[in-house]
């Protein structure tokens, strides 16, 4: 029997509320969820429906108008628990080096010691950009761009990831090797992680349940868990998969089943 994993986030009842000089819109309605340590989930809904609202106030940048989120059974605010967000795009800086790029947020946290520079140097080097340390953004694929971004991230030494459309400024190929590269460092890693996409096959290849979100006001309309008969459960495995069609069929279908019909 696998054992009983702790919670690492738990969101209990949350609403959010734009407030404009046109008056309030409410974004998010009653959205309780949680996130057990190790686990990846990734969270798919319409367009503009709050998705990386939702990420904000996981990471404290918005303030919940109802409801309250725990990381680690703290509340938000009192809990020291490190949590990385990466975006949609690298944010590397050209005039720093890969590998100065990846200790930037060491030097802004005044982390930078013996320890973590021989971590940084370890990562690089384990997911392929170590011949690369002294190079600069500008001459690595999109591709190894994410890549050490996400390097930059991990050695912070988070216990949760935010990951809010990380792929999404990549062609079409390349996002597909990425995503596979990426879900596999994180897997490696332990980490738990929470994806935003509007990416279906994306949510499917790389998580371990889909939470679907209704239109605006957003709320939970389903969760859905992935299981993969597969020897070795890769992202790009999964989508030559056969349960991999029927996911994707199920979650298209909650997803438009409040669009009006279309007829002839």
């Amino acid at each position: 029997m696998e054992p009983v994993r702790e919670q690492i986030l738990n969101l209990q009842h949350i609403s959010y509320t734009y407030h404009t000089l046109q008056g309030e819109t409410l974004a998010l309605s009653d959205i309780s969820f949680s996130l057990k340590k190790g686990e990846f989930a990734a969270i798919v809904g319409p367009s503009g429906c709050g998705k990386s609202t939702l990420l904000s106030l996981i990471c404290g940048l918005l303030p919940c108008t109802e409801g309250q989120i725990k990381i680690n059974g703290k509340p938000l605010k009192e809990s020291t628990t490190n949590v990385g967000y990466m975006l949609q795009h690298d944010e590397l800086f050209e005039w720093r080096t890969i590998y100065n790029n990846v200790i930037l947020g060491l030097e802004v946290q005044h982390a930078l010691t013996a320890r973590t520079k021989q971590r940084a140097h370890e990562l690089l080097d384990i997911y392929g950009l170590g011949d690369f340390k002294n190079a600069r953004p500008s001459e690595l694929s999109g591709g190894m761009r994410q890549r050490a971004a996400l390097i930059r991230t991990l050695v912070l030494e988070p216990e949760l990831l935010l990951l809010d459309e990380p792929f999404s400024a990549l062609d079409y190929q390349t996002r597909l090797q990425v995503g596979d590269d990426i879900g596999q460092i994180i897997r490696n890693e332990g980490k738990s992680a929470l994806l935003v996409t509007h990416d279906l096959s994306e949510a499917i290849s790389l998580a371990d349940r889909v939470i679907v979100l209704s239109n605006r006001p957003a709320t939970i309309k389903q969760t859905i868990p992935l299981l993969f008969h597969l020897e070795h459960d890769t992202p790009l495995n999964r989508r030559s998969a056969p349960e991999f069609k029927n996911y994707f069929n199920l979650i298209w279908k909650e997803l438009n089943e409040d669009e009006p019909n279309v007829k002839d």
